[in-house]
C-alpha cells in the first residue's frame, strides 16, 4: 500500500478526491461571501465577512497545496518551489486555525459544547503542528518536518472525512445528520484523520514517498 501512495499522481489524485467536497465548499463561499449569496443557514457569517472570507480562502489553499507538498517529484527535482509553496501552505494552515477559532467565539451558541471544544482541539493541534514542523524545517530535520505536516493536514482537512461520512447518509435518508449524532460524526472524522496520518507516518518512514532522512537546505 505505501509503495502505490508513493507515486505522485495517485497521492495527489487520491488526497485531491478526499478533500474535494470541503475544497468545493471553500470555492463556493469565496463567491457567496462578497456577492451577499449565502445560504439562510449561513447568514450569520455575513455579520463577519472579512474573517470567513478569510478561513474560506485559507481552506481552499491549505486543501489544495497539501496534496502537492507530500509529493516526492515537488521535493526532489523542484525543491526551491516547494519550498516556497510550503511557506503558502503553512501561513494557510495557520489563517485556517485562527480564523477558525475566531469564528467559534464569534457564533458560540452555532453548535454544541462538544463541538465546539472538538473545534478547539483541532485548531490549536493544526497551529501546534504547522509550528512545530517550520521549526523541524528550520533545524533540517526533514523526517520531523513531514511528519508534523502530514499531522497538521490530517487535523486541517477534517472535514474532508465529515463530507464523506455525511454526503451517504444525506443521500440516503434525505437530510444530514443532526444533534448527537452529527457531533460524533464530526470528533469521529477528526480522530480517523489523525490515525490514518499516523499510520502514513509510520508505514513510510523511510520510504521513498515520505519521512526521507537525507539532509536538504535549510530555509533561509
Amino acid at each position: 500500500m505505501p509503495r502505490l501512495f508513493a507515486r505522485p499522481a495517485v497521492l495527489c489524485a487520491t488526497l485531491l478526491f478526499l478533500t474535494a467536497i470541503p475544497i468545493l465548499i471553500s470555492g463556493v463561499r469565496l463567491y457567496q461571501i462578497p456577492t451577499g449569496s449565502l445560504p439562510p443557514e449561513s447568514l450569520r457569517f455575513a455579520e463577519v465577512p472579512v474573517r470567513m472570507f478569510a478561513h474560506a480562502l485559507a481552506g481552499l489553499t491549505f486543501g489544495l497545496l497539501g496534496p502537492l507538498q507530500f509529493t516526492r517529484v515537488l521535493q526532489r527535482r523542484f525543491g526551491r518551489l516547494h519550498r516556497v509553496l510550503g511557506r503558502v501552505f503553512a501561513v494557510a494552515g495557520l489563517f485556517l486555525g485562527v480564523a477558525g477559532l475566531g469564528l467559534m467565539l464569534q457564533f458560540p451558541d452555532a453548535a454544541s459544547p462538544l463541538l465546539n471544544g472538538a473545534r478547539t482541539l483541532a485548531s490549536l493541534a493544526l497551529i501546534l503542528a504547522l509550528a512545530l514542523g517550520v521549526r523541524a524545517a528550520m533545524r533540517r530535520d526533514i523526517a520531523s518536518h513531514k511528519a508534523w505536516m502530514i499531522r497538521a493536514y490530517a487535523v486541517g482537512m477534517g472535514a474532508a472525512t465529515v463530507a464523506l461520512v455525511m454526503f451517504p447518509i444525506f443521500l440516503i435518508t434525505g437530510q444530514p445528520p443532526t444533534g448527537l449524532l452529527s457531533d460524533l460524526c464530526f470528533v469521529g472524522s477528526w480522530a480517523v484523520n489523525i490515525a490514518v496520518g499516523e499510520w502514513v507516518i509510520r508505514a513510510t518512514s523511510g520510504h521513498p514517498m515520505g519521512i526521507n532522512t537525507r539532509p536538504v537546505r535549510a530555509l533561509p
